[in-house]
């Protein structure tokens, strides 16, 4: 377990931020500056944030968000109408849309899971190197009971956290988690978080 936390957590924080201190330690050199990293000499604490990582993941997490409640309300207005749809229905669809979730969402997306799962890739990618069917199946099911478990855990308690709402948390895991899991397993999704 403590390999896996980073050791003692020296550094810059054990492994969340580990793949980036190991090309240091390795002596490897870049050329030039990757363009999905913060200049550590402009604030970076010594760490390069995964820049177009976070920018990528928060997109997603805002358009996959959108989706989602669109769905839901395309889906809301057939069950409540019989009558064809009128020449509004990307406004009917749009008016009610709830930015502030969406916003949530993409936050989530830019600073948790972006860099999260960029820190669980390149730790993957350490520990299993060798291109082979073998470590390609465990990096699958290590996806499948490591990271899809925690980003359902984060993700319910980030809206509950922006909700005001941490008290319910608990209530929240309890009856919503294992059929998001399994939402998630099935379709590769969240959108029902």
């Amino acid at each position: 377990m403590g390999s896996l936390l980073g050791g003692a957590g020296g550094g810059h924080g054990g492994l969340w931020w580990r793949p980036f201190e190991s090309q240091k330690r390795q002596g490897r050199r870049r050329s030039s500056k990757p363009s999905n990293s913060v200049d550590p000499t402009t604030g970076g604490g010594g760490y390069r944030f995964p820049l177009r990582q976070a920018l990528t993941a928060g997109s997603l997490a805002f358009t996959g968000d959108t989706i989602a409640q669109l769905s839901e309300r395309y889906r809301k207005r057939i069950a409540d109408s019989d009558s064809r749809f009128s020449k509004d229905i990307m406004w009917m669809l749009c008016s009610n849309h709830d930015w502030l979730r969406a916003l949530r969402m993409a936050s989530y997306g830019f600073l948790l899971y972006g860099p999260g799962s960029y820190a669980w890739y390149q730790y993957l990618d350490r520990a299993l190197p060798k291109q082979t069917v073998e470590n390609l199946l465990v990096k699958v099911l290590l996806n499948q009971i490591v990271l899809g478990p925690s980003v359902v855990a984060i993700v319910f308690a980030w809206n509950n956290l922006w909700l005001g709402k941490l008290s319910e948390l608990p209530n929240k895991y309890q009856k919503d988690a294992i059929p998001t899991l399994i939402t998630d397993i099935s379709s590769g999704s969240l959108s029902a978080c």
